[in-house]
């Protein structure tokens, strides 16, 4: 079972061209479901997999506490395994294709107010290049919606800010084309002109549009500092997190009218579902609007 295991995790990587810490993560799972099989159901076979030991093995897992969530990723790495393993007519049957994943709530994302955002965009000083850099990262994010290891992957020529887009590249690497509006244009020209000036090393040459005071591009950890440190200094009482930014972009974008396809298409989902959860969030706003405007509410 391990060398299939193995060549299922390299077809991940290799094919399929999954990011490094989601093939972990499968990996993970089914080292697990593969040790219980073989350890507590003496199954030594992949033919021999029955639906009833996945059972089982679900169960054990609701047993030590673990969470809907995490059982259900579970059951997505399991079919995604046995599926491979039809696919090259290793097994004749998929025992995990009637296994139904527990029903998971989604909680609503956190997102900032419009005047939150605001108060966190005119946080950083523009009186040293630090503060020009932080400004564009900010106005980038908020304009774009891209996921901090995206900003932080960027290089010069990813932008275009005659044409105003930025070309990124998102997970499974899958180029797309994002729009950036005036405000952010202005903020990275501002920082290119006459902040990035002042990070470039004398030592090496580095393209990357972000850099940290190394002259190096700047880290997912360095980004979270610096988050950390202007969500402090505007005064904002929320657990600011790099996602808050992609969370509000995306908000703010479908309560003002935007296509939802559109939002999917910039955020960069493979699945319209995972941008519905947005759309979700209007409609207590939608409510608010109501009551406050309809003569008969």
């Amino acid at each position: 079972m391990d060398d299939y295991l193995h060549n299922f995790i390299h077809y991940l990587s290799a094919e399929k061209q999954l990011a490094k810490n989601t093939v972990l993560s499968y990996e993970r799972d089914l080292k697990s479901y593969i040790h219980y099989l073989q350890r507590v159901e003496c199954v030594q076979a992949l033919n021999e997999i029955q639906r009833l030991h996945i059972g089982h093995f679900l169960g054990m897992l609701k047993d030590e506490g673990k969470s809907a969530k995490t059982i259900a990723r579970h059951i997505a790495s399991i079919r995604a395994f046995h599926q491979f393993l039809l696919r090259r007519q290793v097994v004749h049957h998929d025992p995990s294709s009637e296994v139904d994943p527990p029903r998971i709530e989604r909680a609503l994302p956190q997102v900032l107010s419009l005047q939150e955002v605001e108060t966190l965009l005119n946080a950083p000083k523009l009186i040293d290049h630090f503060g020009k850099r932080d400004k564009a990262m900010l106005e980038l994010l908020y304009a774009t919606g891209i996921r901090v290891s995206e900003l932080i992957s960027l290089d010069v020529e990813h932008i275009n800010l005659a044409m105003g887009f930025v070309r990124c590249m998102g997970k499974g690497n899958k180029e797309r084309i994002i729009p950036i509006g005036r405000t952010a244009s202005d903020a990275i020209k501002h920082y290119l002109e006459e902040g990035r000036p002042h990070f470039v090393s004398a030592k090496h040459f580095e393209n990357a549009l972000f850099l940290n005071h190394h002259g190096s591009r700047l880290t997912r950890q360095g980004f979270w500092k610096i988050l950390k440190r202007l969500t402090n200094e505007a005064g904002i009482n929320k657990q600011l997190t790099p996602h808050v930014l992609r969370h509000s972009f995306a908000a703010h974008l479908i309560e003002n009218g935007a296509d939802l396809k559109a939002v999917q298409e910039m955020l960069g989902h493979a699945d319209i579902s995972t941008t519905q959860i947005y759309a979700q969030m209007t409609k207590p706003r939608l409510k608010d609007v109501y009551n406050k405007f309809h003569p008969r509410a």
